[in-house]
C-alpha cells in the first residue's frame, strides 16, 4: 500500500515484507537442516512427537483436548499422534482424575529421554551455528522469537475461539 505522498511502499511495508521473507526462509532453512544433520539423535522422535513431549514435561499431564488446544492442532490429530507415540513406548494414558471417563497423558521415561536426547542434540547444533554471534545478539535472538511465537500463538488462539 503507498499513501498519497510517496511512489512506493511504506516503510513498515518494506520492513514487513522483509520480515515474511525471512520466516519463510528460516522454516525451510530449518528443515533442510534438520533433514541434514547426520546425527541420529535428531531423528529419534518426528517433530509432532518432539513437540508434545516438551509440552508434557513443560506443563504436566493433560487431556487429549487440552494438549490439543494449547497446541493448536485438532483433537483428532492429537489422539492420532498420541496413539501413536503410546504405541512406541513414549506415553501413557492414565485415568483424569478430575473426570474419570477420560485419561490423561503424560511422558514415559523412555519419551522424555529421547526428548532430551534430541533437545541436547539440537542445542548443540544451534551452538555451532551461532558460535560466531556475541552473547548479548543470542540473547536479542531468543527472546524474538519467543515473543514472536507468543504473537503467533495467541493469534492463533484467538481465531479458533472465533
Amino acid at each position: 500500500m503507498t499513501d498519497d505522498h510517496t511512489s512506493g511502499p511504506l516503510p513498515d511495508e518494506i520492513t514487513l515484507g522483509r520480515i515474511e521473507t525471512e520466516v519463510a526462509l528460516l522454516m525451510r532453512f530449518g528443515e533442510a537442516t534438520r533433514r541434514a544433520t547426520g546425527t541420529a539423535e535428531h531423528r529419534v522422535l518426528d517433530r509432532a512427537a518432539y513437540v508434545i513431549l516438551r509440552h508434557l514435561d513443560t506443563a504436566g499431564p493433560q487431556n487429549v483436548s487440552a494438549l490439543a488446544a494449547t497446541l493448536n492442532l485438532d483433537g483428532s490429530t492429537v489422539t492420532r499422534q498420541v496413539s501413536a507415540m503410546q504405541r512406541d513406548g513414549l506415553i501413557a494414558r492414565t485415568p483424569d482424575p478430575a473426570d474419570g471417563r477420560g485419561t490423561v497423558i503424560s511422558p514415559t521415561a523412555a519419551g522424555l529421554q529421547r526428548m532430551a536426547a534430541v533437545q541436547a542434540a539440537r542445542t548443540r547444533l544451534y551452538g555451532e551455528i551461532l558460535a560466531a554471534w556475541d552473547e548479548g545478539d543470542r540473547d536479542t535472538l531468543a527472546e524474538l522469537l519467543r515473543r514472536l511465537n507468543e504473537a503467533l500463538n495467541s493469534r492463533n488462539r484467538s481465531r479458533s475461539t472465533r
